[in-house]
């Protein structure tokens, strides 16, 4: 199977094609996804000697993370899935954080703005988001949370101090030893694809300020 993985959230803009057991990527440190993101799409399937039209499925990293990331990316995955008539697979930046063979119990952090968080609490029975100051997000995931430990994955140095101060021992665990897009496309491999591109949405995390402030001025 021939997928394309792209991620604009965590971090620069990266691009990865898994072409059978052979990768081709390309990504870069720095939020260039509007400027290269295309540039770098064509480069990985020039690689491999490949064009859109022969990919079997395109996935995308939907966020939380860089806001802007995460809005150039799925708006690209979306145009390519429509026009190709390509599946679209949805891929959460918590799944791309969280390593193959984490505890069934496992926090995994999204670094936002200063002070801010996006993360997931994951155990047996479930699993919670929420999203902005850190503070916060740890109360509303963390309440009532019985354990004298806890595994965190992703962006650990976040919330080790905030979690070590409620007396919880924090077990950071090494994220994927891979790019974002290149860990989007092995998900992908095994993940529904969305009903439809127009299904797929974003996950933002916390608004930047002038955004949700937008969003509450212009709401109905």
């Amino acid at each position: 199977m021939r997928i394309l993985g792209l991620d604009g959230a965590l971090g620069g803009f990266s691009a990865a094609l898994i072409d059978g057991d052979d990768v081709s990527e390309a990504g870069s440190d720095r939020p260039d996804a509007l400027e290269a993101g295309l540039g770098r799409i064509a480069g990985v399937l020039a690689a491999r000697g490949l064009t859109l039209g022969d990919l079997d499925r395109l996935a995308v990293c939907v966020g939380p993370g860089s806001f802007t990331g995460v809005r150039i990316a799925v708006s690209y995955a979306k145009a390519i899935a429509l026009a190709r008539g390509l599946p679209l697979v949805g891929v959460s930046s918590y799944d791309v954080l969280t390593p193959d063979g984490a505890p069934a119990t496992v926090l995994t952090v999204v670094h936002g703005r200063p002070g801010v968080v996006s993360a997931r609490l994951r155990t047996p029975a479930g699993s919670a988001t929420a999203s902005g100051p850190t503070a916060a997000v740890l109360d509303e995931l963390l309440a009532g949370y019985g354990e004298s430990a806890i595994a965190v994955a992703g962006n650990t140095e976040d919330v080790s101090s905030a979690i070590a101060e409620r007396g919880i021992v924090v077990r950071a665990i090494p994220g994927r030893a891979e790019s974002p897009a290149r860990a989007v496309a092995r998900i992908a491999r095994t993940a529904a694809p969305s009903s439809s591109p127009h299904a797929l949405g974003p996950d933002y995390g916390e608004l930047p300020a002038a955004v949700a402030k937008a969003a509450a001025v212009n709401a109905p």
